[in-house]
């Protein structure tokens, strides 16, 4: 069966988005390899995460690259963290100095709120009902 593997992020800087993931959201770090010209193939999962899926942390290379970090999805919520202790984990991640754009919701789909990551692209932390 197909699934997707890895979704890419563009950010400024290796280490400092490592250090978000893994900090503040409680991501682990699945790889983090030198390739040798100055870039890394850096790959963080989310926790309980399936296996072989996560995200793709690739440094900007070139503006129009690093015009994008942040705005990868045009100022939409981008991508979803699905939980099944929200709000342990929304707890958690405020006292981390995680920057929620709004109070928690309880919408018939389950328990929201849309959260920004260190670059602003927009998350929303989900508990489905």
């Amino acid at each position: 069966m197909s699934h997707i593997a890895l979704i890419t992020l563009v950010v400024h800087d290796y280490d400092e988005a490592i250090g978000f993931y893994t900090g503040a959201l409680g991501f682990a770090l699945s790889e983090d390899t030198d390739r040798g010209d100055g870039s890394r193939w850096v790959v963080v999962t989310p926790p309980g995460g399936q296996p072989g899926t996560g995200l793709l942390l690739a440094r900007a290379k070139g503006d129009a690259q690093r015009a994008s970090v942040g705005a990868q999805t045009g100022g939409r919520v981008g991508f979803f963290l699905h939980t099944g202790d929200f709000a342990g984990d929304h707890a958690r991640m405020r006292a981390a100095g995680v920057r929620f754009l709004e109070e928690p919701r309880h919408e018939p789909y389950g328990s929201v709120a849309v959260f920004e990551d260190l670059y602003g692209n927009r998350w929303d932390l989900l508990q489905p009902a």
